[in-house]
Parts: structure tokens; C-alpha cells; sequence
């Protein structure tokens, strides 16, 4: 498969709970995220940006393309595409997440 233009990708905006990181997360998030987002590779469809999520008034998960938001609809359509389930594709990026984390907090 070959790459699509990057204003055509989908751009995952990943809000990760500083509790993933255990007791100390609040002081690990934002470095953390730092770790997550110099490791995560880009796929042919989609771009990845994980950030903390200090506010929980805001979603977990955002989509965007080309700077506009998405209705669930439309990032189930646009992953059915790539043939993928959008429930799996999350699960997907929260598995590499949860390796993420094992590196990281082995390395503190």
C-alpha cells in the first residue's frame, strides 16, 4: 500500500490517563507522551498523537482530517477503507501503548 497524501491521513489524537503510569503517572505523563510519540511510527492511513489527558471533559480519542474533526461515522467509514474495525484499531494502538509503557517505566 502506498502512502496517502498527509492532509488525506487520519490524524489519531490518543488523550492517555496519567493512572496508566501507575502512582507517580501525574509527574511521568507528559514525558511519557514524549517517549510514546518519538516511538509510534506513522501507518500508510493515519498519523498518531498521544497527549495527556489532564481534563476529563475531553474525549479520549479524537479524529481529525486535514484539521476537521470527525463524526464516528465518519472514522468508521474512513478505517473501513483500510479494511479496518474501528473497536480493533483502537485496541491495536492501546496494545502498542501498553508496550510503550513497559519500556518506559523499565528505563525509569
Amino acid at each position: 500500500m502506498t502512502d496517502i497524501p498527509k492532509e488525506k491521513k487520519l490524524n489519531v489524537l490518543f488523550r492517555l490517563e496519567p493512572g496508566c503510569l501507575g502512582p507517580k503517572g501525574i509527574d511521568l505523563i507528559e514525558e511519557f507522551c514524549d517517549f510514546a510519540n518519538y516511538k509510534i511510527s506513522e501507518s500508510p492511513f493515519a498519523t498518531y498523537l498521544f497527549v495527556p489527558r489532564f481534563d476529563k471533559a475531553l474525549p479520549e480519542w479524537e479524529y481529525k482530517i486535514n484539521a476537521r474533526n470527525l463524526s464516528n461515522e465518519k472514522v468508521e467509514s474512513y478505517l473501513a477503507i483500510f479494511s479496518q474495525v474501528r473497536s480493533q484499531f483502537e485496541e491495536g494502538l492501546e496494545e502498542q501503548v501498553t508496550e510503550y509503557i513497559e519500556i518506559y517505566l523499565n528505563r525509569q
